[in-house]
């Protein structure tokens, strides 16, 4: 029997994340958490069952949650999110689509998402609740420190260092062992 997990955020973001959900079938997505104004619509068939003043009263049906909402400006909802669901005791799993490559050799973080084709090779560490998006690369040796987004296409060169927060544009590339912090413009080339 599949585990159920709540998907907390019901954006554009959370779609993507179904769709591995669905492909890594693992787990039965049980709800999604929102806004309180759109509970009862429904994301992808999957029901808005409840905002976050629900959460802790949710923690005594179902253990396991993801953070489904995207990071452009700002990591802050997905730390304070991250930190709420910590303090309620929910598990937060490391989700992998089936069509990405993750080095047995690399380290994952909870809560993070890894989508479709992306490829992170030998040695990478990935602090928890990341998204490392489409078809983003992380080389041999990088460090990409908790709550970053590696937007699609993004390129992470071997040895680089992604700090805490940031977000790193579609297309962007850096070179190897680059100190990379903030947020970083799509297409970006950073030394």
């Amino acid at each position: 029997m599949k585990k159920k997990i709540l998907l907390i955020g019901g954006g554009g973001h959370c779609k993507s994340v179904i769709d591995v959900i669905e492909l890594e079938n693992k787990y039965e997505i049980a709800g999604i958490i929102d806004k309180k104004e759109c509970v009862g619509q429904d994301v992808l068939g999957y029901k808005i069952i409840g905002s976050d003043d629900n959460l802790e009263d949710l923690r005594h049906h179902y253990s396991y949650a993801l953070i489904t909402i995207g990071h452009i400006k700002s990591a802050e909802m997905r730390i304070k999110f991250f930190e709420m669901l910590k303090v309620f005791g929910y598990v937060l799993p490391i989700i992998i689509s089936p069509l990405a490559y993750v080095s047995k050799h690399a380290k994952i973080g909870e809560g993070c998402v890894i989508m479709h084709h992306a490829l992170i090779n030998s040695n990478v560490v990935i602090g928890q609740n990341c998204i490392i998006n489409t078809k983003s690369l992380i080389e041999h040796d990088a460090i990409i420190e908790k709550c970053c987004h590696i937007s699609t296409g993004a390129i992470v060169n071997g040895g680089a260092h992604v700090n805490m927060g940031t977000f790193y544009g579609s297309n962007a590339t850096c070179k190897e062992y680059a100190h990379v912090s903030g947020f970083i413009k799509a297409g970006s080339v950073v030394k």
